[in-house]
Formats: C-alpha cells, structure tokens, sequence
C-alpha cells in the first residue's frame, strides 16, 4: 500500500511539473512574437512561440520524418536567402500543401520530362518566400522530439549548423493542457495526503476498541 502511495505521489508530481511549465510557457507566450530569420539567426529567439517573416523555405532539401510515401511531417530548411548553403533552421511542418508537393514531385512523377514540368509549374513554391508560425523545440519536456529531429537532420549529407533551432509548425502553447495537468497533479496529491491523515487518525481509535 505503501509502495502504491509514493508511486501515486510521483505521478501527480511529474503531471503538476508539466502542467505548470506548460502555463509559464503559455503566460510569457500569449501571442507569436515576430522576428525576422536574420534576427533568430542572430542573436536567437525572443520567445518560444514565434512568427519567423523573410524566410525562404527549401523543399529540395526537405527531410521526410517517415522515410515513406505515406508521411506525417517534412523537416523543412528555412533560409535567409534562396542558394544559402548552411541550415541554421529547421521547420517540422505538417501543413498538408507542402507535404503534397514534396510527395507528388519525389513520388508520383517518375521521368525526367514530368519531373521538368512539375518544377516549370510548382519551381517557385519549392524555395519560395513564406512566413512561419510555430513554437520553439526546445526545453527539458521537448528534449526528446528535438534529439529525434536533430539524429534525422545529422543523417543527411545537408550542411547544418550544430546550434541549428527547430521550429514545430502550427503549433502552440498548450494553455488547456497544462490547467489540466495542473488540476489532476493538484487533486491526487490532495487525496493521498488526505487519505493517509484519515488512515493515522482512524488507527488510535481501532486500537482503542476493546
């Protein structure tokens, strides 16, 4: 019994850590901060949720997370400038118009000729200029997904800076999921610390009865 108290007690620990962290990281981001790439390159992010203007994407060096036709996400290079050789920013992104060109041009054209032609008509979009909006990968809860993107990235022969930042597309501080967390963290460390003080009043009185 014991034993399953302390596991409970560490459980509702790590859940009111994450739940806190997640509402420090939503109150100090309640807005995109906008930075132009030059700036991020820099001298580094102003925030963790930013709006990134300026940036030329570079599909012909994207990174598919799957290695499949059936993909989920793409690791995208974001440039200052089109024929810039050193990555110092990469965007995991899922946005379905970005994943379709990269698969309809590496997957379902096969001969030079169509290739040509899907580059004649699409050849912009695939180092085009585009604003990204997303949250840093970054910190103790992201260290995970951010050594996962940087083992994919250093797997290539792309040349990538050693302090590159990845960028998540789309996504945000998650405001409601660190309430939650905070909430359930707070309610079971509320019910075992209750618990066990009705255990040790209830015991005197058991050992009382004749």
């Amino acid at each position: 019994m014991r034993r399953f108290r302390y596991t409970l007690i560490a459980v509702c620990t790590v859940l009111l850590f994450l739940g806190v962290t997640d509402l420090i990281l939503w109150f100090n981001n309640q807005a995109p901060h906008p930075v132009t790439i030059d700036t991020l390159e820099q001298t580094g992010a102003p925030g963790e949720w930013l709006q990134v203007t300026a940036g030329y994407q570079d599909l012909d060096r994207a990174i598919s997370t799957s290695g499949s036709v059936d993909m989920e996400a793409l690791l995208v290079p974001l440039v200052t400038y089109p024929d810039q050789e050193q990555i110092r920013i990469m965007v995991e992104t899922r946005n379905p118009h970005q994943l379709q060109l990269f698969q309809e041009y590496h997957f379902f054209t096969d001969t030079i000729p169509e290739k040509q032609k899907f580059r004649r008509e699409h050849g912009a979009e695939f180092k085009g200029q585009r604003d990204i909006t997303g949250m840093l990968v970054a910190g103790l809860i992201a260290r995970g997904n951010q050594q996962k993107l940087m083992k994919l990235a250093k797997e290539t022969d792309l040349n990538i800076a050693d302090d590159v930042i990845f960028l998540s597309e789309g996504k945000e501080p998650g405001k409601w999921r660190g309430m939650f967390f905070t909430v359930i963290g707070l309610l079971g460390l509320f019910k075992v610390f209750t618990h066990k003080r009705e255990v040790a009043v209830s015991e005197p009185e058991t050992a009382a009865d004749p």
